[in-house]
């Protein structure tokens, strides 16, 4: 069971939430603002812990039954609800008024708190699905003592900003390479991969992970690597190939911000930076050499590119027409 001590590379969010404990100050609801795998829910269920255990008040011992009944997600006063594995994933209303509505207005059950998590918030309840949304609202519009919310996002500006208003924001930050490194270790990803997979993620310890096995990783790289050479050679059957191949990619997110982060490595390029500030330091030649030809601003406009394009497609805007429309962008970019 994870305890505040366990929460890698995040002192400020440590601190704040110690401090809260500590006073008997802890909000009715907070949001969790950071990207994936920095440690939110860890974070999250180190709180709880800290409120629930009756070994150590107030810090957690991680190992007496309350702890291990948290980390093993069956204690009653501590539920963790996933959005959906179908559809656009949101939470229906139906949900909230049948599960989360009663664990709000009984818990605490056994224990002298009780904390509704919400891992992945912003895809739980996105602001363009405002049924849902506006139900968990009124929820957090009328708290009970001593039942906490906590949301974690990567997106935040995702949730209405009503609900952003009614929680206190703590921040995660990304991880530095050297945890990441150590998590890899840890885990006993195979060493030649560890360097590249910490960093390709970008201070994610979720991605490192996965690109640290059977050389996921490297072949994201090749992938990016290859829409950015098929946008050099603009050849309109291949771009489509690749739009294509894109839409279907069950790693679509992954390699667009991959690419994305190539661009921003070229752009930081052409303005002068050292490769030790660039992500793809492995390929500091390739990147060099497209920084000559593209500079700074065209780079660097292909990586907004990037990032708009999957603001769309989060948008439920269709994924094949976009990738296409993005290709095209990139092109005239060039």
């Amino acid at each position: 069971m994870p305890t505040f001590d366990d929460v890698r590379a995040q002192p400020a969010a440590v601190r704040t939430l110690r401090a809260a404990v500590q006073r008997d100050r802890v909000a009715s609801a907070y949001l969790f603002d950071g990207p994936n795998g920095v440690g939110k829910q860890r974070a999250a269920l180190a709180l709880a812990s800290a409120l629930l255990c009756p070994q150590s008040p107030g810090r957690g011992c991680g190992t007496c039954e309350t702890c291990r009944r948290i980390a093993s997600g069956n204690h009653p006063d501590v539920r963790l609800f996933l959005p959906r594995e179908e559809g656009d994933r949101n939470l229906k209303v139906e949900r909230i008024r049948e599960e989360i509505l009663p664990f709000s207005q009984f818990a605490p059950f056994e224990a002298r708190a009780a904390l509704a998590i919400f891992p992945e918030a912003d895809v739980s309840f996105p602001a363009h699905h405002a049924e849902a949304a506006n139900a968990l609202l009124k929820t957090l519009e009328e708290p009970r003592p001593r039942v906490h919310f906590v949301l974690l996002a990567s997106r935040p500006d995702q949730l209405l900003q009503t609900i952003r208003s009614r929680c206190q924001r703590v921040r995660f930050q990304r991880l530095p390479d050297r945890t990441l490194l150590q998590i890899l270790e840890e885990s006993g990803a195979p060493e030649a991969e560890r360097e590249a997979a910490a960093t390709l993620a970008d201070g994610r310890a979720d991605l490192a992970l996965r690109f640290a096995v059977d050389g996921a990783g490297k072949r994201l790289v090749e992938l990016a690597l290859r829409v950015d050479q098929a946008v050099e050679e603009a050849r309109s059957g291949l771009l489509l190939e690749l739009g294509d191949e894109l839409a279907k990619h069950e790693d679509r997110a992954l390699v667009l911000d991959t690419l994305a982060t190539f661009y921003r490595d070229v752009a930081a390029a052409a303005a002068g930076l050292d490769d030790d500030a660039l992500r793809f330091r492995r390929d500091a030649a390739r990147i060099r050499e497209r920084a000559a030809q593209l500079g700074a601003a065209r780079a660097a406009a292909r990586a907004e590119a990037l990032r708009h394009a999957q603001r769309d497609i989060d948008a439920n805007a269709s994924a094949q027409l976009v990738l296409e429309s993005l290709l095209l962008t990139l092109r005239s970019a060039a």
